[in-house]
């Protein structure tokens, strides 16, 4: 688990969205009350289901929303304690704000250098930009050796790297991570997390982790939240999330006694009654 400032009610925190509503087409709830906390340095988990809404929440966060027809309709968002819910999304890039979008979203006909360069848009310094692509190369060695490839023709893998190495161009002081172990195999999956591990530690950036995946989402962050029908349900430091029974069970496919647990066999879901809302 990465080191973290603790969250605390005297730490101001970096992200704050309180009681957030999205409404998409001027019809669809999606958000009905969101509200959640990262704080400076941690890597937070982001989980649910399919449709609980956590990827509305990253493009609520970044300013994406507009181009999907989506608009946060109620409650605030604010970064470095300043409301961002108005700004569009450059202006928030500029605050140090980068979402890597599922499903990866490279630049299929631009090459890994360029798709790296045109992360860094934002940027004057070609000294800096320079200096950070040999980092992102660094953190992506097998990049190296395909960066002057086409985007389109690299691995889902080398993909999810570039994505991240795109992100990291704009020198994030929040990342958002939206589904990066999507459509991987295990192997890749462990190695392109633990990158992200090093990136939290060794680039001090603080990151906001969207996630199916719960296993390998909590082996890495400090905090987590689940998310039910567009609200928080339940959030705890990690180490209580892994030890609650309905994590377990429903998130880690585990039962009491340890064995693993098909979701296709639960006909309920047993809430706690503190996740009834």
């Amino acid at each position: 688990m990465s080191e973290a400032a603790p969250k605390t009610e005297k730490t101001q925190p970096v992200l704050s969205l309180n009681n957030v509503e999205v409404i998409y087409d001027d019809v669809i709830l999606v958000l009905k009350g969101m509200s959640l906390e990262v704080h400076e340095g941690q890597i937070v988990a982001l989980l649910g289901a399919n449709g609980a809404g956590k990827s509305t929440t990253l493009k609520a966060i970044s300013g994406l929303l507009k181009g999907e027809e989506g608009e946060v309709t109620d409650g605030s968002i604010t970064y470095m304690g300043e409301r961002i819910d108005t700004m569009d999304p450059e202006m928030r890039v500029r605050k140090g704000i980068f979402q890597v979008m599922e499903g990866r979203r490279v630049f299929d006909d631009l090459n890994v250098d360029e798709n790296l360069i045109a992360g860094a848009h934002t940027r004057k310094s070609r000294a800096d930009v320079k200096r950070d692509m040999d980092m992102v190369f660094t953190y992506f060695p097998r990049l190296t050796e395909r960066r002057h490839t086409l985007a389109g023709y690299l691995s889902g893998g080398e993909q999810q790297m570039l994505a991240i190495g795109r992100a990291l161009m704009a020198r994030p002081r929040l990342m958002l991570l939206d589904e990066p172990s999507l459509g991987l195999a295990p192997l890749l999956v462990r190695e392109i997390f633990e990158i992200i591990s090093r990136i939290n530690k060794e680039e001090k950036t603080t990151i906001l982790l969207v996630e199916q995946n719960a296993r390998i989402a909590l082996s890495i962050a400090d905090y987590g939240y689940i998310m039910e029908n567009g609200k928080i349900v339940l959030d705890d430091p990690v180490d209580k999330l892994k030890e609650n029974e309905d994590v377990k069970e429903f998130y880690l496919g585990l039962s009491k006694v340890g064995e693993k647990k098909s979701y296709r066999d639960v006909k309920h879901y047993r809430r706690r009654k503190r996740w009834i809302s």
